[in-house]
This record gives structure tokens, C-alpha cells and sequence, in this order.
């Protein structure tokens, strides 16, 4: 790696005990290069100096405690160490706001306060999600006459399977500047085995179309789901008919909720972005969002609610996890409750000290929801005096 002056780390990650930066860092760390995490949660700091995921990130530990001990992987909380690195790399949430419109305002007030920090010597690198035009906005802020260094290398990594996945997938690679495409690419092709350089544009709709894409592909699933049910069929069985032997349906998804931080939340920016005419993209949303009520509306056809006890099995937001960010498990349970029935939760990674283990939850309640498709959920055998809802047709009736 080529040195400027004054430098300590290779790379400053900022927002670097999260679920984006963390891997990242261990990645580049393990690779060789010093590495920051600058972050302000103190409980994450404390547990990743010991070695210690904050997080469920399959792989990451192992190689947490290697760098740590290799001195690679340094962890601070005082932002003044972003000035000691010659690569910055913004990996922080870019949340929407309750309208769903995307927070730019927020995003780049938060550029304002480490602004202090930064050099145009640096290469600055911004990994969040970012609605169009951001980066742009950044350059303006900073002034393009300096010199600044702005690319945008967006993480399409999915949950969970970080360290793997950097390492596997390619990189897309745009910038402000010819300067800061190479810097970037330079960086990147350390741990991607292939750079793609686009424009901004095509970078950042990248990102947005990616997400959005996946999210229509599960709303789809879900409106069969629903479909098939008031027709009194087996979803799952028609999936499985129309995908044997027949590889133009080898793609159909499962139903299942489509939640998470960023499914959604990349729906409605590229909404916002494209005027609200995004009408797919607004289905997709009343599908996926609506899948709680259908089930609990179904649910009323048979029970009185107010005299039933209801488990769901499975409170992250995706399997084999432990991330409960916009879980839709927590929202059927808001559902249920609104209801009047009695609802106990279940996870097996997510912990909390009001929540039941998965055996006491059959045991004890007439209704179980699997709501998230955990791997321990495989094959669990449901008494046939109960009632079970399975949306991912994993588990067995006694």
C-alpha cells in the first residue's frame, strides 16, 4: 500500500462496529492492512477488543481474534483517529424517514461532524446505501476545486455471511474522479475477485435496483401464497410442481416475510427517486407489508381471538440470524395482540428475557406461526391438536 504522510491506518471504517463495517474491516485486516473501526457504541467496542462478535456473522470470530492479535484491527470511539488514515469508508445506516422518504438531510449532517477529520489527500469511500445524488452533494460540500477523492462502492453482501461473501463477489466501483475509481478499485481488489467500474448513476441505481428487485421477487411469492390459500391449496405444493424439471420457474421464491433494514427502506428511496411512479415498487410494499394482517384475518375465521394463545416461532428478521431490525414477527404479534389474543415469542439466536423456548411454545399455545425459517425449526414435529401456520413449509405434522 502506497503511504501518505502522517498516516497510521491503511483504512478508517466509520459506523465500524456495524453490521456493514465489521466485516469489512476484519476482511481488509485480515489482508494485511491496519484498520480502524471508529464507531460511538461503547458496549460493541468493548466486546470486539475481546474478540468478541457484537453480532451474528458466520466465519468473523475466528478471523476477529487473528487480527486483534496480528495489532491489524484497531477499535476507537475518538473520531480524531479518521484523520490518521489514508482510506475512509462510510458504512453507516441510512434510514427513512416515517413517510418513508429517504433521510439525505440526516446523512450528510452527520458528513458535517467528521468533516473536521478529513483531507483531500484521503480517499474517501462511501459504502451506505445513498439515495442519488448523494455523493455529488458530498463533493459540492467539500468543494470539487480541492481535489477530493468521493467513490461509491455499495455493499450488496447478504446478513450473516459477510466474510464469505466480500471475498466471493465482485465490487462495483464508481467515483467523482478518474483518481478515485483507481484508489477505489486499488483497495477493493485486494478481497474482490472482480472490479466493475461504472458511473455514479449506474452505481448507485445498482444498489437500489438490486434490493428492489428481491423485494418484488418475495411480494410476488406472497400474493401466490395468499391466492393459493383462499383457493384451499397448498402453496408450497404448486411451487414445487411448477419448479421440477422446468428451469424457467427454477427462480420462484418461497412465501415468507420480506423484512429487514434495508428491503423496504431501498424500495421506497428508489420510490422517492422516481417521483413516486415506482408502482411496483409500492405493490410489492402493500403485498409484503400486508402479509401479517392476511394471517391473522385467516386466523379469525376460525378462532375467537380473544380466547386463543398464539406462538410465533422466529423473531429476527431473516434465518439464522440474530437481527431483530424491522422484523415483521413483531408486527403480527401487534396484530394479534390488537386482537385480543395472547401472544408468546420464540427465537433461537435473537435473545430477550421475555421470550419462551421453541418446545414450550408448542407445547403450551393452540396456534404456532413460524414466522422466521430458522434451521432449528427444520422438521419440528407440531401435535396434530394444534394449529400451525407455516409459511415456508419446513416443519412436519405429528
Amino acid at each position: 500500500m502506497e503511504d501518505v504522510n502522517d498516516i497510521e491506518f491503511d483504512i478508517a471504517v466509520v459506523g465500524g462496529l456495524g453490521h456493514v463495517g465489521l466485516p469489512l474491516g476484519i476482511v481488509f485486516a485480515d489482508k494485511g492492512l491496519r484498520v480502524c473501526l471508529c464507531d460511538i457504541d461503547e458496549n460493541k467496542a468493548k466486546a470486539v477488543e475481546k474478540g468478541e462478535m457484537p453480532f451474528i456473522e458466520y466465519g468473523a470470530e475466528p478471523a476477529l481474534k487473528r487480527v486483534l492479535k496480528e495489532k491489524k484491527l484497531t477499535v476507537s470511539l475518538d473520531g480524531r483517529n479518521i484523520s490518521k488514515a489514508k482510506y475512509i469508508i462510510l458504512a453507516i445506516g441510512t434510514p427513512v424517514d416515517e413517510y418513508l422518504n429517504p433521510k439525505t438531510r440526516q446523512f450528510l449532517e452527520f458528513f458535517d461532524t467528521i468533516l473536521k477529520y478529513l483531507n483531500p489527500k484521503q480517499t474517501i469511500i462511501i459504502r451506505s446505501t445513498v439515495y442519488p445524488h448523494t455523493c455529488q452533494q458530498i463533493l459540492n460540500k467539500l468543494g470539487k476545486e480541492k481535489g477530493w477523492k468521493i467513490s461509491y462502492c455499495p455493499e450488496r453482501i447478504v446478513q450473516g455471511h459477510s466474510i464469505r461473501e466480500l471475498k466471493e463477489l465482485p465490487q462495483v466501483v464508481a467515483g467523482l474522479s478518474d483518481e478515485a475509481v483507481e484508489e477505489a478499485s486499488k483497495l477493493f481488489s485486494l478481497i474482490s475477485p472482480k472490479i466493475i467500474k461504472t458511473s455514479m448513476g449506474e452505481a448507485e441505481l445498482v444498489k437500489l435496483f438490486s434490493n428492489a428487485w428481491r423485494y418484488i421477487q418475495f411480494a410476488i411469492a406472497n400474493q401466490f401464497y395468499m391466492i393459493a390459500h383462499n383457493f384451499n391449496v397448498d402453496y408450497d405444493r404448486v411451487r414445487h410442481a411448477m419448479r421440477e424439471g422446468y428451469e424457467r420457474a427454477l427462480n420462484v421464491p418461497c412465501a415468507g416475510f420480506a423484512a429487514g433494514p434495508c428491503l423496504l427502506k431501498d424500495t421506497m428511496q428508489l420510490s422517492a427517486f422516481s417521483s413516486n411512479n415506482f408502482l411496483l415498487g409500492h405493490a410489492a410494499m402493500m403485498v409484503n407489508e400486508g402479509l401479517p394482517n392476511f394471517i391473522v384475518d385467516d386466523l379469525k375465521k376460525r378462532y375467537d381471538l380473544s380466547k386463543t394463545k398464539v406462538g410465533i416461532l422466529g423473531m429476527a428478521f431473516k434465518a439464522d440470524i440474530d437481527d431483530i431490525r424491522d422484523s415483521l414477527s413483531f408486527k403480527l404479534g401487534k396484530i394479534l395482540r390488537f386482537h385480543g389474543a395472547k401472544v408468546y415469542y420464540s427465537d433461537e439466536y435473537a435473545k430477550n428475557p421475555d421470550f419462551v423456548s421453541k418446545e414450550e411454545l408448542i407445547e403450551q399455545r393452540d396456534v404456532i406461526i413460524v414466522a422466521v425459517p430458522h434451521s432449528a425449526y427444520k422438521g419440528i414435529i407440531i401435535p396434530k391438536n394444534k394449529e400451525a401456520v407455516d409459511l415456508w413449509g419446513i416443519i412436519k405434522r405429528a
